[in-house]
């Protein structure tokens, strides 16, 4: 019998998931069918249930959460030798706060309407494989379906995190970036794109993308594609705090890419160090796991999902 299991955040939307959750069960059960159903307490948990639930023989694992949450489920599909079990599939309910991945993936808001495209056909999509320096100054790699990032990012991160969310995931994202601005000093760095010539220069952010938004709403990659095989790169040069209080609005729509300060390459791996002894934050799916150097590889069509195409 297939076993559909859902890893369930009880702390997204603001605890909301938990106190909900007898409404959220019922709506799924009659969307989509039977489950298995498994709660988080902690960060990183989501990424060992779902583990545990793939080599237990779990042929589609539901995230129950917002971009945190769908981020480490992904990353439990993975280990170092590659996916756990090729053949299951990963879904999501959305039920946080932050909504940047379900916007590219055409997943609904609606709990009914997203339980129900977890019936849909899978279709594979493509992952990054992050390998990079952690707090504690060690090699750590992880994996991302949306956006890594670093320079101010990484620091709007703390912000974000160190904040209740209570005004949403738009808003708080956009007060964290003003309070990073205000703070944050161009980094010095060295890209090297698919093993070509590095280049160097002073950035504000780099988005390695897969899909197209972050940042509560932020359209950093207008163009990205979840299955083409490479990462829409978005640098954004030698930004000033002035760009960024009478221009910053123009990353919602997609207008940023107009900016003679930003550019965009496509590549399947990017190499990434910082210049002058300077730390450089990463940022994945909302999370800040640590800083520069770092090297981002797409892994293509590395993991089926339930989406509508």
């Amino acid at each position: 019998m297939a076993v559909t299991v859902l890893v369930v955040n009880p702390h997204s939307a603001g605890g909301k998931t938990e106190r909900r959750w007898p409404e959220l069960r019922a709506t799924i059960q009659e969307a989509y069918g039977t489950f298995e159903e498994r709660f988080t307490r902690s960060a990183g948990d989501a990424t060992t249930i779902t583990r545990e639930a793939l080599k237990a023989g779990a042929d589609l694992v539901v995230a129950v959460g917002g971009d945190g949450t769908i981020n480490e489920v992904v990353n439990g599909f993975f280990d170092d030798d590659g996916p756990i079990r090729p053949q299951a599939s990963f879904g999501i309910v959305p039920a946080g706060t932050g909504g940047d991945f379900i916007k590219t993936l055409g997943v609904p808001r609606d709990t009914f309407a997203a339980a129900a495209v977890l019936k849909s056909a899978p279709r594979k999509v493509d992952v990054g494989r992050l390998r990079y320096v952690d707090g504690a100054g060690k090699p750590a790699v992880r994996h991302f379906i949306n956006i890594a990032s670093f320079g101010i990012s990484g620091l709007v991160d703390r912000y974000v995190n160190e904040s209740s969310k209570v005004l949403g995931g738009k808003v708080s994202f956009a007060l964290a970036t003003l309070k990073a601005g205000a703070a944050y000093q161009n980094a010095s760095v060295r890209l090297t794109l698919d093993g070509g010539t590095p280049r160097e220069g002073k950035i504000y952010n780099v988005a390695v993308a897969n899909g197209r938004y972050f940042g509560g709403g932020m359209k950093v990659a207008p163009d990205a594609a979840l299955d083409d095989g490479l990462f829409d790169v978005v640098t954004m040069g030698d930004f000033s705090f002035g760009d960024l209080l009478f221009r910053g609005l123009d990353i919602y729509s997609g207008k940023h890419l107009r900016n003679p300060k930003v550019s965009v390459q496509r590549a399947r791996r990017i190499d990434a160090e910082a210049l002058d002894g300077v730390e450089v934050l990463l940022d994945v799916d909302g999370e800040a796991p640590g800083r520069l150097p770092a090297s981002f590889e797409i892994l293509q069509g590395a993991l089926q999902v339930r989406a509508k195409a």
